[in-house]
């Protein structure tokens, strides 16, 4: 009885000590990734920081802005949600958390939205649902090129251009450190500016060709294909760190029950050891 107590023991600890070996080496890979989505983010926020100063420059010094990019200039009936989620599981809540959020933000929304998928989880969560897909993109996020951003963003601001949705929005995960991620909802279109009383008109006397119109008009898809692009790479950067996370609480759990395996194995070997002791004895005096 002790010894296939052993070989079950001795099985598991295999099987154990194999998810050991490929969580660790999975938490490894994500680390190595991690490093360069991140290094690829803190670019795209620079670029994306030069862009949103353009149109606070403009926003600030111009009293005729284009409003049909501006809030209030129409009601809102009908939104695009733009959601990003990852291609693959094994990181903790990260995918569930984005679907919460955009379910949340669908349900309470009276029309039925415009969805645009990132990443195959959200699209294969929301199709089950008899959501209409309108565009995705399932390539891996942290190789998207800023071509392939605008190949999504294009067709977006063409509809709300034309009316048929009257609000952008984009759900994604937003990178606070290596520890903390957080989903974020933020609306692209239209955009919601104040006027910055501390910049003066009078300080400078600022031209722009070939009109105030045809410069916003270039900024803000700009605006829209940069942040989405911002969006991709940063939810891109969570995902590494969350599955990275998740990897290493796996990998320690795995550990955890190598030692208690162990622990359980040795206390079955000598239960094994005491009774072929207990039977040599009880034979040789049997034979006295």
């Amino acid at each position: 009885m002790a010894s296939n107590n052993m070989q079950d023991i001795k099985r598991r600890i295999k099987s154990v000590t194999s998810t050991e070996h490929i969580t660790s080496a999975m938490k490894l890979v994500s680390a190595a990734k991690l490093r360069r989505a991140k290094a690829t983010f803190e670019k795209t926020t620079e670029y994306f920081h030069y862009i949103t100063e353009s149109i606070a420059d403009i926003f600030n010094n111009v009293t005729d802005v284009p409003e049909r990019y501006l809030g209030g200039s129409r009601e809102i009936k009908k939104t695009c949600y733009i959601i990003v989620t990852s291609n693959r599981g094994l990181c903790g809540g990260f995918n569930t958390n984005i679907i919460k959020q955009a379910e949340s933000e669908i349900k309470a929304d009276p029309e039925k939205p415009v969805i645009v998928a990132v990443g195959t989880r959200g699209k294969e969560y929301f199709e089950k649902r008899d959501y209409e897909i309108y565009k995705e993109y399932v390539g891996p996020p942290e190789d998207i090129s800023f071509l392939q951003t605008k190949q999504i963003s294009r067709p977006i601001i063409d509809m709300y251009n034309s009316g048929e949705v009257d609000e952008v929005v984009i759900i994604y995960t937003s990178f606070k450190n290596s520890m903390e991620q957080v989903v974020k909802c933020e609306t692209l279109l239209p955009i919601t500016m104040q006027k910055d009383p501390e910049v003066m008109k009078h300080d400078r006397e600022v031209e722009y060709e070939p009109s105030v119109e045809a410069v916003f008009d270039y900024l803000i898809p700009k605006y829209v294909e940069i942040k989405v692009y911002g969006a991709i790479v940063e939810s891109a950067t969570c995902e590494h760190a969350a599955r990275r996370m998740a990897m290493e609480n796996a990998t320690d759990n795995a550990r955890d029950m190598l030692e208690n395996l162990s622990l359980f194995y040795n206390r079955a070997r000598q239960a094994a050891i005491t009774d072929e002791i207990i039977e040599i004895v009880a034979g040789s005096e049997a034979q006295k």
